[in-house]
């Protein structure tokens, strides 16, 4: 008898293996980070084959650390993150190039050919985003168009193309022995490549994108009662586990978070920064900057839509100080560094490394330090760089609050910047409401293996998930208005200050 379901969550910079009970309490979590790739300014890459390595590792190093084995485990569900883009060969498995990452911008270019007919959203109807770098359409297509033989192999249908959940559950299924080629809804929506309302790979989109649709794979459920296929007992997991989840990060935090009812919303602050809100069986079409997105499909249920607003830099910026100006020695040092001032002495930082994201989506944007004076030291820097997370998290808030007439009363939140206690008071004060942690935090994965057990049967329904969910901190709105209100002013002054720096 099965006890547990496990979930496979490779996010930006590490990858790891968590497994869960039926309460939803963590058992074990493995975790190892892999390399960032800066190959040029405003290239973000990734190895793939590092990635399908460290997820060997960690799936073998949870289950040894509870000496958990695979007739132990339920099913297994798969977790990413989004947009990120890999190209490669069905005989050998090789990647043709490297992982293209959601944060890259090399794809500018293609871009701006593409919104001179129509518009940046052009296509929003159909695909529910903008033109943008962000996505992984482009990135397909800059693949196509630059690396030397890859067009023709990709019209021969030996290359495959997936987001990162396509490529491990490639893997983990066979690989060139006969891998299963699936994605799921919320993957294939952040693609520019499928069609909102069909749930299908959309024919004209492929073609403006250049991009042959065998590369492409099956759109399936994200909680799939056929399962994607089951792991191979000489793999990783030891013996045959079906998977039976897949989510994009962001999906699967929504759904761990259990916001299954329509108006719920959560945040996640991890190296960017992500809040969804559930708009129930309805796309909702943004008119403030944020995108239309698949929440989840359960079975043969009808799919539930999201709306979401995107924030490329919150965690990535405290990774910034810490490895390229050497202000902190690890990141759990920004907190006590900043406590160390009483505010952040009048100076603003706008992290915009890779563009802004929502609600903005301006690709030629660039970070900005200011209001800076010689009284500013390294703990107003630090200080910045939290409210910059908190600062941002509001717009993207205001823009929710337009699109879906739906006043935000609380906001469930989850990632690792949930433990910075200076940083979600005052996200509860930018905000006006309360703020609240779960007792796991690591919502992301908890979400992947609730897919994975509803479907084989471990857990029963979504009411008995929505009972595990317990409050383990809640912070309150202390600011007044009015400082809140001028504060925010002196953010949006900022943000301008980094609109069309490059030409």
């Amino acid at each position: 008898m099965a006890k547990y379901a496990a979930a496979l969550d490779q996010g930006t910079t590490s990858t790891r293996f968590m497994i869960f009970d039926h309460s939803g309490s963590v058992v074990s979590v493995h975790q190892l980070e892999h390399e960032q790739i800066y190959p040029r300014a405003g290239w973000v890459e990734h190895d793939p084959m590092e990635i399908w390595a460290r997820t060997q590792d960690v799936i073998k190093g949870a289950m040894q650390k509870a000496n958990v084995k695979a007739s132990d485990l339920a099913a297994i569900g798969v977790t990413n993150q989004r947009e990120t883009t890999v190209v490669w060969d069905k005989r050998t498995g090789k990647p043709y190039y490297n992982a293209i990452v959601w944060q890259d911008t090399r794809t500018d270019k293609i871009v701006e050919e593409l919104s001179q007919d129509g518009g940046q959203y052009r296509f929003q109807e159909k695909v529910g985003l903008p033109l943008a770098t962000y996505f992984s359409g482009p990135k397909v297509k800059w693949i196509l168009d630059n690396v030397d033989g890859v067009r023709e192999e990709a019209e021969r249908g030996n290359a495959l193309f997936g987001n990162i959940d396509t490529w491990i559950i490639w893997w983990l299924t066979g690989g060139p022995q006969g891998g299963s080629h699936v994605t799921d809804v919320t993957n294939a929506s952040r693609t520019m490549l499928m069609n909102l309302h069909t749930l299908d790979w959309d024919d004209e989109m492929l073609e403006i994108m250049g991009i042959p649709r065998q590369m492409l794979p099956e759109i399936r459920p994200s909680s799939d009662p056929k399962t994607y296929g089951a792991t191979l007992a000489e793999g990783p997991v030891g013996g045959r586990v079906p998977i039976a989840g897949d989510l994009g990060d962001q999906q699967a935090a929504l759904y761990g978070q259990t916001c299954y009812s329509p108006g719920e919303a959560k945040n996640t602050y991890g190296t960017g920064c992500f809040m969804l809100l559930n708009t129930g069986t309805e796309a909702v079409k943004s008119e403030s900057g944020l995108l239309t997105t698949l929440a989840y499909k359960i079975g043969d249920q009808p799919a539930v839509y999201a709306l979401e607003g995107s924030i490329a830099i919150t965690g990535a910026l405290v990774q910034w100080l810490r490895d390229n100006l050497g202000i902190i020695e690890k990141s759990a040092d920004i907190e006590p560094l900043a406590r160390s001032v009483d505010d952040a002495g009048g100076m603003y930082i706008v992290p915009a490394f890779s563009g802004l994201f929502a609600p903005y989506w301006k690709s030629n944007a660039r970070g900005v330090f200011v209001g800076l004076t010689r009284y500013i030291n390294k703990g107003h820097i630090a200080r910045a760089a939290l409210e910059a997370t908190a600062y941002q998290t509001r717009e993207v808030a205001d823009a929710m609050a337009k699109d879906s007439g739906v006043k935000l009363t609380a906001l469930k939140v989850d990632g690792g910047m949930t433990y910075n206690d200076l940083l979600m008071q005052f996200q509860a004060d930018m905000l006006g409401v309360p703020v609240v942690r779960p007792e796991v935090a690591e919502t992301t994965s908890l979400g992947a293996a609730y897919a994975a057990g509803l479907a084989t049967g471990f857990w029963s329904d979504q009411e008995s998930l929505r009972e595990n969910w317990q409050v383990a901190k809640r912070w309150e709105p202390k600011m007044d208005e009015e400082k809140r209100e001028e504060l925010y002013r002196g953010w949006k002054k900022a943000v301008e200050r980094t609109f069309d720096w490059v030409d």
